[in-house]
């Protein structure tokens, strides 16, 4: 395994290189000038320890009101992008099961991230391919007082692919790439 350090550098590179340096997110940039993302790397190997590692960020959020929203990265598990699915659905139930529903949202990334009915090498797959498999954890508060003010945010996900596409998939794949040349 990497060190921690590093792999939470390697992230906080792909959020500026990509998220933002892409506009993929448009709230991103805010939250980093901020200084309010958490990052979390975690050693949890199997779906029981993980959701143990998701709820105590559920906590850690609970407890700091400054931390805007915090990344779990998993750099040694969940390879697997349909393993990594089943993580997500299991950490959606344990976000209702725990009383979090409405409180926070799950956002998934991963290296091998493929949208539902599309072609592994589409382009449009690199706007949720991050260098490890992480969850993103966002309060939902924030984000809808966010899209209040945000001209049509039911566009950013076509946005979002129509730009990945035109840039190509190498190009994006390199971009995303370069966070390990550090």
């Amino acid at each position: 395994m990497e060190s921690s350090s590093l792999i939470i550098d390697q992230t906080k590179k792909w959020i500026t290189d990509v998220v933002i340096g892409c506009n993929f997110c448009p709230f991103a940039a805010r939250e980093v000038k901020k200084n309010s993302i958490h990052y979390e790397v975690t050693t949890a190997t199997t779906i029981e320890e993980s959701l143990q590692a998701l709820f105590l960020e559920f906590e850690r959020l609970d407890a700091n009101e400054n931390i805007e929203t915090s990344f779990l990265i998993f750099p040694d598990s969940f390879q697997d992008f349909h393993d990594y699915l089943d993580l997500v659905s299991s950490g959606e139930k344990l976000l209702d099961k725990k009383g979090y529903e409405g409180i926070y949202q799950i956002a998934s990334f991963h290296p091998l991230y493929c949208f539902a009915g599309s072609d592994e090498d589409d382009a449009a797959n690199y706007t949720n391919r991050s260098p490890y498999p992480m969850l993103h954890l966002l309060r939902e508060e924030s984000m809808e007082k966010a899209l209040e003010n945000f001209s049509e945010p039911e566009n950013i996900p076509e946005k979002n692919i129509a730009f990945a596409r035109n840039k190509g998939t190498a190009w994006m794949k390199m971009l995303r790439d370069r966070v390990f040349s550090q």
